[in-house]
C-alpha cells in the first residue's frame, strides 16, 4: 500500500470541510481537519503535514493569523489560502504572511488539486535537484536528461521524456491527471496530443522495466500513476 501524504485542512465551513476532505482523500491523500484556527498549530506539530489549506475566515484566528505563526517555525511547508475575498490587498497580505497559492471561493476542487500537486512537486524538486530523483532502482536527473539504473551507465532522455518522469515521480504512486500534463508539456489537451503523450508513456515503460517493482498503469479517462 503507497505512503499518503498528509494534508492539514483548516475550514470552519463544516459542508464544504467535508467534500474537500473526501475529495482529497479520493486521491490518496490522508487528510487532518480543524474546524477553527486555534487548532492548526498543534495539529501541526502532531501531524506534520506536508501541506496546509488555509481557509481566511476562521473563529478564534483567520488564516493569515495562523500562516504567520507556522511560518515562524517551518519556512518550507506550503500553504494555500482558501478565501472568499476578493480585493488585492487582501491577496497581497496572504502571501506577506507566507503564503504560497490563494484560491477564491468558490472554487472547483480539480484546480484545488492541481495547485497542491504543482506546490507538492516543486518542493520535491526543490530538494532532489542536487542528489537526483529515486524510482525504484533507478535515478532520474530531470537536468541532465538521464535515467540510470543501479550502477549501470545512464540512458539519455528526451526532454518530454524527462519532463513527464519527474511530473509521474512527483506525485508517486499517486494519479497524475492525463489533462494537466498534457495542459502543463503540450499547452493542449486534444486528441492527437494524448496520442503522443501515449507513446512517450510507452517509451518510458520500456526504459523502466529492469526494475519490477516499477510500472506505470494507465487509469482510464483520468491519467496516469507511477507505481513503485
Amino acid at each position: 500500500m503507497s505512503e499518503k501524504i498528509t494534508i492539514l485542512l483548516a475550514e470552519d465551513e463544516e459542508v464544504l470541510a467535508e467534500i474537500v476532505k473526501e475529495s482529497l482523500e479520493t486521491r490518496n491523500f490522508n487528510v487532518i481537519h480543524c474546524a477553527n484556527g486555534s487548532e492548526v498549530l498543534s495539529a501541526y506539530q502532531e501531524y506534520m503535514p506536508a501541506l496546509l489549506v488555509l481557509d481566511v475566515m476562521m473563529p478564534i484566528k483567520d488564516g493569515f493569523t495562523v500562516a504567520h505563526e507556522i511560518r515562524n517555525i517551518d519556512a518550507e511547508i506550503p500553504i494555500i489560502f482558501l478565501t472568499a475575498k476578493s480585493q488585492i490587498k487582501d491577496v497581497v497580505k496572504g502571501f506577506n504572511v507566507g503564503g504560497n497559492d490563494y484560491l477564491k471561493k468558490p472554487f472547483s476542487m480539480e484546480e484545488l488539486i492541481v495547485r497542491i500537486h504543482n506546490l507538492l512537486r516543486y518542493n520535491i524538486k526543490e530538494e532532489k535537484e542536487s542528489t537526483g530523483i529515486v524510482i525504484g532502482d533507478y535515478i532520474l536527473d530531470v537536468d541532465k536528461q538521464t535515467l540510470q539504473y543501479k550502477e549501470e551507465g545512464g540512458v539519455v532522455l528526451t526532454h518530454k521524456e524527462a519532463q513527464l518522469l519527474f511530473h509521474l515521480a512527483s506525485v508517486k504512486n499517486q494519479l497524475l491527471e492525463r489533462t494537466y500534463i498534457l495542459n502543463e508539456l503540450w499547452d493542449t489537451d486534444d486528441f492527437f496530443t494524448a496520442r503522443s503523450m501515449d507513446v512517450y508513456i510507452t517509451k518510458l515503460r520500456k526504459k523502466l522495466k529492469k526494475d519490477e517493482r516499477v510500472s506505470i498503469i494507465n487509469v482510464r479517462g483520468l491519467g496516469y500513476k507511477l507505481i513503485c
